[in-house]
C-alpha cells in the first residue's frame, strides 16, 4: 500500500461522469453483539475486537507532512496531519492487487485494526472518462478479483466494490451490451469476497445527487447480488452532505431488504458546490474535510463513515489539478482549512 499513491495510473485513477457522478479516488465477519442501536467504536474491527480502521503510515499525506517538517513548513505540516492521521481506503494499483492489499492487511493486523479496501477494476470502467480503464475482459477481471480476495486471506477487511459501476448502468453511460456481463461479474465478486471469513462487502450505489430517485437503483443492485453483500456504499468521491446521504441511504435500504450502508465523508464537510456546472464534481473549490472515519454512527442502518476517496487526491486535470488520483498538496490544505468543525 505504501506504493499506492506513487504508482497510481489511469487504471486506478478516480473521477466521475457529469455533475454528480463521483468516482472514486478510490472498502469482516459479524460484529460482536451490542445493545440495539449501539455502534462500535470508530475502529472496532469486524470481529468486535479493540482497534480502529488502519491508518497508512506512508500515505501521500504522511509523506508530505514529513517533507514539510524537513523544510520548516511546520504550520502546514501540522495542519496536514488532520488528513495523514486518519484511516483512508486503499485502492490497489496495477495489474496485481495483492502487494498493496497484503501490505495494508499486514499493517492492520499488527495493530489490531481493519483495512478498508476498494475493488475498482470492472471492465469498461468509468465509460471512458477520467478513470477509464479496468480489466480488459471478464476472464481477466475474475482472475484479478480472485487475487484481490486471496490477498486478504483471513484478515479483517471492509471492501467497497466497484464505485460507479451500478449507477453507470442506471444513467445509461455504460453501453447496454455490457450490462448483463457487469451484473454477473459483480454478483460473482461478492460471492468470491465473502468466501474470506472476515470480510464485509459493500456494493457501490453512487450518490443522491447523481441518481436522484433511489428506487431506480433497486433492481440493478438486486441483479448485481446485493442480497449476498453486507450492504451498499454511498457518496464515494463526492460531496453530498451527511444528512442528505443518510436520508437517501435509508430510502434505498427500504427497497433492498433493509441492507445496511457506509458512506464516504472524506470531502463533504461543506457539501457540494452550488450550481449545476458540468464540472462541479471535479476538484471543486471551497470544499472541506467531513466527518472523520468511525463506525460509531448512532444510526442502526449506517455501519460507518469512511474516507474512501483519499483527501488530496485529484479528481482529474481540471481547475489546475494533476491527473486523476495524483496527490495535490495545495488542494489537500484547502480541504483542511475548510474542514467540518
Amino acid at each position: 500500500m505504501h506504493r499506492l499513491l506513487r504508482t497510481f495510473t489511469a487504471l486506478t485513477a478516480l473521477a466521475a461522469l457529469g455533475l454528480t457522478a463521483g468516482c472514486s479516488s478510490g472498502s469482516d465477519s459479524a460484529p460482536a453483539k451490542k445493545p440495539a442501536g449501539e455502534k462500535r467504536d470508530a475502529g472496532a474491527s469486524a470481529q468486535g475486537r479493540p482497534g480502529t480502521f488502519w491508518v497508512d503510515p506512508d500515505s501521500a499525506a504522511a509523506r508530505q507532512v514529513r517533507q514539510w517538517e524537513r523544510e520548516g513548513r511546520t504550520k502546514d505540516a501540522e495542519a496536514l496531519k488532520r488528513i495523514a492521521e486518519q484511516p483512508m481506503a486503499v485502492w490497489p494499483a496495477g495489474d496485481d492487487p495483492a502487494p498493496d492489499i497484503r501490505e495494508a492487511t499486514r499493517g492492520a493486523a499488527e495493530e489490531g485494526r481493519t483495512a478498508v479496501l476498494v475493488a475498482y477494476n470492472i471492465p469498461h470502467r468509468d465509460c471512458g472518462q477520467h478513470s477509464a480503464g479496468g480489466a480488459r475482459d471478464a476472464a481477466y477481471y475474475r482472475q484479478w478479483l480472485g487475487a484481490f480476495a486471496d490477498a486478504i486471506g483471513s484478515s479483517p477487511a471492509l471492501v467497497i466494490l466497484e464505485p460507479d459501476a451500478i449507477p453507470h448502468i442506471v444513467d445509461g453511460c455504460t453501453p447496454g451490451q455490457y450490462h448483463e456481463e457487469r451484473y454477473q461479474l459483480l454478483s460473482e465478486a461478492i460471492q468470491r469476497l465473502k468466501r474470506q471469513p472476515r470480510v464485509k462487502v459493500y456494493l457501490d450505489a453512487g450518490n443522491p445527487g447523481w441518481i436522484a430517485d433511489a428506487r431506480k437503483l433497486t433492481e440493478p443492485l438486486r441483479r448485481a447480488g446485493v442480497d449476498a453483500a453486507d450492504g451498499f456504499s454511498l457518496n464515494v468521491s463526492n460531496f453530498q452532505s451527511d444528512e442528505t446521504t443518510k436520508a437517501y441511504g435509508r430510502a434505498l435500504s427500504a427497497t433492498v431488504g433493509g441492507k445496511h450502508f457506509v458512506m464516504d465523508t472524506s470531502r463533504n464537510g461543506r457539501g457540494p458546490l452550488a450550481g449545476d456546472r458540468q464540472d462541479a464534481w471535479c476538484n471543486p473549490p471551497g470544499r472541506g474535510l467531513g466527518t472523520p472515519p468511525t463506525d460509531r454512527t448512532g444510526d442502526p442502518l449506517l455501519d460507518a463513515y469512511l474516507w474512501i476517496k483519499r483527501p488530496g487526491d485529484s479528481d482529474g486535470p481540471c481547475r489546475g489539478g494533476p491527473a486523476a488520483g495524483q496527490w495535490w498538496p495545495d488542494y489537500a490544505l484547502g480541504l483542511v482549512r475548510n474542514a467540518k468543525a
